[in-house]
């Protein structure tokens, strides 16, 4: 398998992005599928490069990478180095970030034929999730759509809501990162670019307007991303697949850092119901 780590997407007038691809070169014509991980997540958490490599196996071509305001830099990708840029993050910012993802390969694996680069699906891990499913319904592009235990509303979550007043008058307001310990800013930029794109924000409208195949998967025992948003997403769109995995936390029982050669069994049996779907 041919797997490259940390390739620079370098763009005018904006951060620079971190991409790893996995593919054979043994196929001719993998499909793509691009990874869009969450909220305080990063492309290289947990059992996130094994996932990879078992989608890769089974024929097709994984793309995954860090937004470029996710926290980290391009020496230092994993946790957050810049929590500076993490305090400059909004929604706005991640799906354009995924715009020049879905459009990098295009031009990157050209001339190569074991890549069909007119074959484009999208993953997303929670908050994730709810960008890839904007971006499916807006790009043309995406073929099919998996969002793996993904919220189902911007407006509701923390990150938009809580004390208005005071974080308006700060200016900043901070999360503490339980793994980490780090304080991790959220500047007021990012309430008021959600508000200024609220429409275009609104999850619940994107899934309605989706017309391509969508897989929600969801865990029994997510005390992160209650089921019932999944649910939802369902019901918003009564045409999509819906898959329970039983027992499964918001990482599908993986943690940070993932020191086995394995995949947990959860993420085991939702990375053979994703390839199942893509197939």
């Amino acid at each position: 398998m041919n797997i490259d780590k940390n390739i620079i997407l370098e763009r005018k007038d904006k951060k620079s992005i971190l991409i790893d691809t996995f593919y054979s070169e043994e196929k001719i014509n993998q499909p793509i599928v691009i990874f869009c991980h969450g909220y305080k997540g990063f492309k290289d958490w947990g059992a996130w490069n094994l996932m990879a490599e078992h989608i890769a196996d089974a024929g097709f071509c994984f793309v995954k990478f860090n937004f470029s305001h996710n926290g980290g830099t391009m020496d230092n990708p994993i946790d957050f180095p810049d929590l500076e840029a993490f305090g400059h993050n909004n929604y706005t910012k991640e799906l354009d970030d995924l715009d020049a993802i879905i459009n990098w390969p295009q031009s990157h694996f050209k001339t190569n034929p074991n890549i069909n680069i007119s074959d484009i699906n999208l993953i997303g891990h929670s908050r994730g999730g709810g960008i890839t499913i904007i971006k499916a319904s807006e790009d043309q592009r995406i073929k099919k759509l998996i969002t793996l235990a993904s919220v189902s509303d911007f407006g509701s979550r923390s990150s938009t809501s809580g004390d208005l007043k005071d974080w308006k008058e700060n200016g900043v307001k901070y999360v503490l990162n339980g793994r980490t310990k780090q304080q991790m800013p959220h500047y007021y930029q990012f309430y008021e670019d959600f508000k200024a794109n609220e429409n275009r924000l609104h999850i619940e409208s994107a899934v309605k307007r989706l017309k391509i195949p969508h897989l929600i998967i969801h865990g029994s025992n997510d005390t992160s991303v209650n089921i019932s948003e999944a649910k939802a997403l369902q019901k918003w769109n009564p045409n999509s697949e819906f898959k329970i995995i039983k027992d499964a936390d918001h990482v599908f029982n993986t943690k940070h850092p993932w020191n086995e050669n394995k995949l947990s069994s959860e993420l085991n049996h939702t990375v053979d119901a994703v390839i199942s779907f893509l197939k």
